[in-house]
């Protein structure tokens, strides 16, 4: 791929506006899908379903099947619509979306057009330095997902220069609510950053509802990232680009500023922008072209006529704002106090997308320092080799179980990380991977003053050393002890055994 020729930031600027919107699609994770009886893989906590398992014929766009609606998948929706500030229509339509791709059995997705079912909202987002954005919330519709396709051959993974594509049908007919926002501007150099605190405050808020697991790296939360350039002083957008499906916090905020970059490029050298979808590439941190993009009316929208329109009664709509939970802001603000982190240290988890794990972490007992050294740590140097998520390689309860070997004085800090790394290997709870591989601390004396005596044997002027005052010669004895017992003694034990030692033969 030819990399694009690209403007500083800075200078790009100083002759550009940026103005960005957002789309964020939310798989819901009810049991069934949007229109059907199939099994929702969104809501499965494991993934690697076998693909073309999670199917009803309707999936498949079977002549003769019909769709019906899932009733809990409306609530969730009116519960996000409520989450982000917006009226909750009392009559909305599902509308058929016309467009032929293979992922998409029945050549039309049903969709919301011009009747969503929530509209005009707002949603605050805390900056890195703690200032609020009011992002506006333009809609937020439902829909179902389409299946996903694998091209295989190729260099870039996409369907130009593939030899056949695999569709799997799985995720055709998945509950989505797909959330718009208005265009955004006046952001200037933070738009990436504004982008990716954004799609992390949608997280936040729909995990808080319990309506998505929003695992990114697993595709229940996707973000299509707009961006257009116009030059200062002028009042009219100029023509945007939507790069879809960026499938990390960290992302978000690098492809927008690809974007502006790129497009400022153009721009300047006297070229015009095509209105098209561009792929995000994660190796190579740029954009590449997909398909023109299509406005509304290519579309052919029509009101769906197998579905009735959805009334959500006043009576619902009130208990369900009754019930929504604390809103993703104030709840930061109020767990930063509660742990009492360090504003740098707060909003490293918040950037790092792990508060949610973080905070079900400490709810399930640890220690506040404890579960962000987990989380940020060591979970996250693993996730980073691994290009995963660290979500998805540790739970609350297996870090509860592995720091509470540690207070019990079971595991060392060297010993916990073999056991977490076994942990994310899947070989088990904290509790029976120390049982299999008989890693718990040495804590017997008589163990310890063994390998004490013989590494005093081959430095024995340690003693010496310390009886002068000079404790921190025990250092090399206790070296040479864990190195001898593999790093399974109490390094705190064997100190006071050699200091004891000293004392004993003064």
């Amino acid at each position: 791929m030819a990399s694009a020729d690209l403007m500083d930031f800075d200078k790009a600027l100083e002759l550009f506006e940026p103005v960005v919107g957002f789309e964020v699609h939310v798989e819901l994770s009810t049991q069934t899908k949007m229109f059907s009886s199939a099994p929702n893989p969104a809501a499965m906590e494991a993934a690697g379903v076998d693909p073309n398992t999670c199917l009803t014929p309707l999936c498949i766009g079977l002549p003769g099947s019909l769709p019906v609606v899932n009733g809990t998948a409306v609530e969730y929706s009116i519960s996000l619509g409520l989450a982000l500030g917006c009226d909750i229509a009392p009559v909305s339509r599902f509308s058929r979306k016309n467009y032929f791709y293979p992922d998409l059995g029945k050549n039309y997705q049903i969709s919301q057009y011009d009747e969503p079912i929530a509209f005009e909202g707002s949603v605050a987002v805390e900056l890195d330095d703690g200032s609020l954005v009011d992002v506006p919330i333009e809609r937020a519709h439902m829909e179902e997902d389409a299946g996903k396709l694998t091209h295989v051959g190729g260099a870039t993974g996409r369907i130009q220069g593939a030899e056949y594509s695999l569709v799997d049908y799985n995720r055709a007919g998945v509950p989505l609510v797909e959330i718009v926002t208005k265009p955004i501007e006046g952001l200037e150099h933070r738009v990436g950053e504004l982008g990716r605190a954004y799609v992390s405050t949608i997280r936040d808020m729909v995990r808080a509802l319990g309506i998505s697991h929003a695992r990114m790296e697993r595709g229940n939360l996707r973000c299509d990232a707009n961006v257009s350039l116009r030059p200062r002083g002028q009042k009219e957008y100029g023509t945007r680009t939507e790069t879809k499906n960026v499938n990390s916090f960290r992302s978000i905020e690098r492809a927008v500023r690809y974007e502006v970059q790129r497009q400022a490029a153009i721009l300047a050298a006297g070229g015009s922008i095509t209105q098209e979808t561009r792929h995000w590439h994660e190796d190579t941190g740029v954009t590449s072209p997909g398909r023109p993009k299509s406005d509304a009316d290519d579309y052919r929208y029509f009101p769906e006529p197998d579905l009735l329109p959805v009334e959500a009664s006043s009576e619902l709509v009130e208990s369900l704002r009754a019930a929504l939970p604390e809103q993703p802001v104030e709840m930061r603000r109020r767990l930063k106090g509660n742990w009492k982190f360090s504003d740098v240290d707060f909003q490293a988890i918040v950037n790092a997308g792990l508060l949610p794990e973080v905070h079900a972490t400490i709810e399930a007992g640890v220690d506040p320092a404890a579960a962000r050294k987990w989380w940020m740590g060591e979970l996250s140097r693993i996730a980073n080799d691994r290009g995963v998520e660290p979500g998805s390689l540790a739970t609350p309860e297996g870090i509860k179980g592995l720091q509470h070997l540690i207070d019990q004085g079971h595991l060392n800090d060297k010993l916990a990380r073999t056991v977490l790394l076994a942990m994310v290997d899947g070989e088990g709870s904290p509790e029976e991977i120390v049982a299999a591989r008989g890693l718990e601390v040495v804590s017997d004396d008589g163990a310890l003053i063994a390998a004490i005596d013989e590494a005093l044997a081959a430095d024995p002027g340690v003693l010496d050393k310390i009886r002068e005052g000079k404790v921190q010669a025990a250092g090399a004895i206790i070296g040479a002890v864990m190195k001898a017992m593999r790093g399974s003694a109490d390094a705190a034990r064997v100190r006071e055994l050699i200091i004891e030692r000293a004392h004993q033969s003064s």
